[in-house]
């Protein structure tokens, strides 16, 4: 085994793996120390990452996607480490997530609604003020008195992520329009798509945690729903709207 302790959403983790490519992925995040729990990979962990990938390609109608075992073992590790990381109260959400003077936006929807463009556009507009989170699969921790956002380094096809964590201001639902228009939303609004975009464990006592933890986080965090096209008026509207 290939091992390796790294900080993730300030837990501290050993890696112990088949292949070298996950510990590659995580390299930002190493650190010394006595690690919280040990993920261990096995091969039928690889194996049914294999078989989520060809459904979830079957159920989208795209080709059959081809991916190396090393790449399916750092999906299977993060598999791992979100639920152990649910008795932290941490849930991995979808999402491309960016903090603004030090304060955090998460951004989600279904795939291809344009998360990545929203969030590139923050960065036109705000320049050094904007910092990107992670562009695809940040964790979200739910305390008491605040919520944060951390980046990971699972980050999406473009690997843009940074190893920083800040409070979270406010969840937005995208969707794509001609117009940019932004509104809160209550939680039962909100709620199916928040659901449909957190991981959703199949172990039943993990299952009804991650739903505890929503219901947490649809109350302490202020949620919105973003109208928006894809100039950059947009990331205007959608900042001035959460203020």
């Amino acid at each position: 085994m290939i091992k390796g302790i790294y900080r993730i959403a300030d837990t501290l983790v050993e890696i112990d793996s088949l292949y070298q490519e996950v510990h590659d992925l995580c390299s930002d995040y190493r650190c010394d120390g006595v690690p919280q729990f040990i993920i261990t990979t096995m091969p039928s962990d690889i194996d049914y990452e294999r078989m989520k990938s060809k459904e979830e390609d079957l159920y989208e109608g795209n080709p059959i996607r081809i991916f190396s075992d090393s790449y399916l073992e750092t999906l299977a590790v993060y598999r791992k480490l979100v639920e152990e990381l649910l008795s932290q109260d941490i849930l991995l959400f979808h999402g491309s997530a960016i903090a603004v003077d030090e304060e955090g936006y998460l951004f989600t929807a279904k795939s291809g609604t344009g998360k990545s463009t929203h969030t590139r556009l923050w960065r036109k507009l705000f320049k050094e003020r904007a910092v990107m989170i992670n562009d695809d699969k940040p964790l979200i921790k739910i305390e008491e008195n605040q919520v944060i956002i951390y980046g990971t380094p699972w980050d999406g096809k473009h690997h843009i992520s940074t190893n920083i964590n800040v409070p979270l201001k406010a969840i937005c639902l995208l969707e794509r329009s001609p117009h940019n228009n932004i509104h809160r939303l209550t939680f039962t609004q909100a709620f199916p798509a928040l659901l449909k975009q957190c991981y959703r464990p199949t172990d039943i006592d993990k299952m009804e945690k991650t739903m505890f933890l929503l219901k947490e986080l649809g109350t302490k965090v202020p949620l919105y729903k973003l109208e928006c096209n894809t100039r950059e008026d947009a990331a205007k509207v959608a900042y001035e709207g959460m203020q």
